[in-house]
């Protein structure tokens, strides 16, 4: 008695409702049936005729929409009536990718079984493997990888899934990419590395792990930027410290003739100014426009900074 309740209720709806311009109204129940897993109107429907792989304007099919709500009993139906597990929206996502954005570890593993396209991207170029290391999905990863996933392939941007993990910082995921094989010096279309990446983003966990893998600590991106040098515009003291530490070239100049200290006077860092000063750095380097530390700092109109340089050219130079 329910369930014909259910069905009464959900082509109601339908009959008063136009989500989906140009659907039947059996398929738009279908796929409101879809989305509270009731598996009995769905059958009830299919037998009726509904094609399984009908789909929104958006191109999302019940199977996408049953992955999206993470109904298991409903998935499996679908995937037992023939449903396409590679067919794609507008925007090429797949089951596959809807399983990676929303983390359903078990309905990646029952499409992966049933032939899921491991390789299938999204229009910006995202597989699977890409969005669950963006969120960190570390068993999705790791099951991932063991199915074949590449665990370089690059999106429209020419970032890799170990740079996704590194920006947002998930040193597990960034662990177990490196260890499935990704390239720690692959560059995105601006020359960044994914240790860059994580400079810039402050990520220091994940530096660790890519320092402590091997990672080129002094690798720049089309600007010359290093790791450090990104690192030091952001204003992430700890990380200087631990990039300074691993042996990142303090005196190094971008493309520009910019040094980690013209950088630390610019955002009028005094904690910066003494890190590096105490490190090694140089305040009689000038950039390609003529100008050292000490004029950036004088121009900010910092003068603690302008201070703490002029001390340092007060010193005579050590050889």
């Amino acid at each position: 008695m329910m369930r014909r309740q259910i069905l009464v209720l959900l082509l109601g709806l339908a009959l008063t409702s136009t989500p989906f311009a140009g659907d039947s109204e059996k398929e738009k129940a279908f796929r409101m049936a879809d989305g509270v897993d009731d598996v009995e109107t769905m059958s009830r429907l299919l037998d009726q005729g509904v094609d399984v792989n009908s789909a929104n304007k958006f191109g999302k099919t019940s199977l996408m929409m049953a992955i999206e709500n993470d109904n298991l009993e409903a998935t499996v139906l679908l995937l037992s009536r023939g449903a396409d597990v590679n067919a794609t929206t507008v925007a090429n996502c797949t089951a596959l990718t809807f399983a990676a954005e929303n983390g359903h570890d078990a309905l990646t593993a029952l499409l992966l079984e049933r032939g899921a396209d491991i390789t299938a991207k999204t229009r910006a170029g995202w597989d699977a493997l890409t969005i669950a290391s963006r969120y960190g999905l570390t068993d999705m990863v790791e099951q991932l990888l063991y199915k074949g996933a590449d665990p370089d392939s690059r999106d429209k941007n020419g970032r890799t899934p170990l740079m996704h993990t590194a920006e947002k910082g998930h040193s597990e995921t960034t662990q177990l990419l490196i260890r499935g094989g990704s390239d720690l010096e692959t560059r995105d279309k601006y020359g960044a590395t994914a240790l860059i990446i994580a400079a810039d983003k402050g990520n220091l966990d994940a530096v660790d792990v890519l320092l402590n893998n091997g990672a080129d600590i002094n690798a720049a991106d089309t600007d010359g930027a290093t790791a450090l040098i990104w690192a030091v515009g952001q204003n992430h003291v700890r990380l200087v410290e631990r990039l300074i530490q691993g042996g990142a070239d303090i005196n190094h100049q971008d493309s520009d003739g910019v040094t980690v200290l013209m950088e630390a006077a610019s955002i009028r860092s005094e904690n910066l100014i003494k890190l590096l000063l105490a490190n090694g750095a140089d305040a009689r380097i000038k950039d390609r426009m003529g100008r050292s530390p000490i004029d950036i700092a004088k121009r900010k109109r910092n003068k603690a900074v302008v201070d703490l340089l002029q001390n340092a050219l007060n010193k005579p130079m050590q050889h």
